[in-house]
């Protein structure tokens, strides 16, 4: 699917920021559409085939963690979630809903298409078996094999279901999360720096400006649901200065 072809919905209630947005994604070459609180954006995410949603969170009618919140319930269409609200609560509320990125205004234009680019680059990746069938020569070096099943320990990580599982019983993860945890548990030991994770589950490119804190959040959270509900890991492991390890436990 080419730029061209791509819709991206803007739910955003402040007119001039919605102005704004339109201007910088229709001049990279992208179609929108257009909400000025939540409940028309649910409007417009059913009307249209929306391949991408920016969603800001102070909207009237509905907040844009409600909406997050309905359209995950329905789709996976990738949500990056814009706010003045910069708060490790704030983000982590964000990616729970299941945003799969936040940006917190201002931010410049050029910063927003490279995150959106890489969203779309990463979700092209991250299909099913079946979306890919034919096209896994096209799958190059980025993170694990496609969908092959990590044994580490008393985790069970089923990429064709994208699932884990950890003594049997089914962890509930966000598409984000399940990604992380493959790529760390598919080379355990090895030490992962927080821009190498941006770049292999974002598909940021290495001269993209990279939000680390969004990584920490991610990890933060996979950390709590592994060990329900305590922050501390025994998967997981931070090597300061340098970024995270997995370690399977048996």
């Amino acid at each position: 699917m080419g730029i061209s072809e791509t819709i991206i919905l803007i739910a955003e209630d402040d007119e001039r920021s919605r102005a704004a947005l339109r201007q910088h994604l229709q001049t990279a070459g992208y179609q929108v559409v257009e909400a000025a609180d939540g409940e028309a954006a649910l409007l417009q995410f059913e009307r249209f085939p929306v391949d991408l949603i920016i969603l800001d969170v102070l909207m009237p009618k509905m907040t844009g963690l409600e909406v997050c919140q309905w359209i995950r319930q329905q789709s996976d269409v990738p949500i990056i979630i814009v706010t003045v609200l910069g708060s490790a609560d704030d983000r982590v509320a964000g990616l729970e809903m299941g945003a799969n990125d936040y940006m917190v205004k201002p931010f410049s234009g050029r910063e927003l298409v490279a995150r959106i680019r890489a969203i779309l680059r990463r979700t092209q990746r991250h299909h099913s078996p079946q979306e890919t069938e034919g096209r896994s020569s096209k799958l190059g070096a980025h993170g694990p094999k496609p969908y092959t099943a990590i044994q580490a320990g008393v985790l069970t990580i089923d990429a064709a279901t994208r699932r884990v599982y950890k003594n049997g019983q089914l962890v509930r993860l966000t598409e984000i999360e399940f990604h992380i945890l493959r790529l760390l548990a598919s080379e355990p030991n090895r030490i992962f720096s927080r821009a190498e994770i941006l770049q292999q589950i974002w598909g940021y490119a290495s001269s993209d400006r990279l939000d680390t804190k969004t990584v920490d959040v991610h990890i933060s959270r996979l950390r709590i649901k592994l060990e329900d509900g305590k922050s501390a890991s025994r998967f997981i492991m931070t090597i300061h200065g340098r970024g995270y390890t997995f370690v399977a436990q048996g």
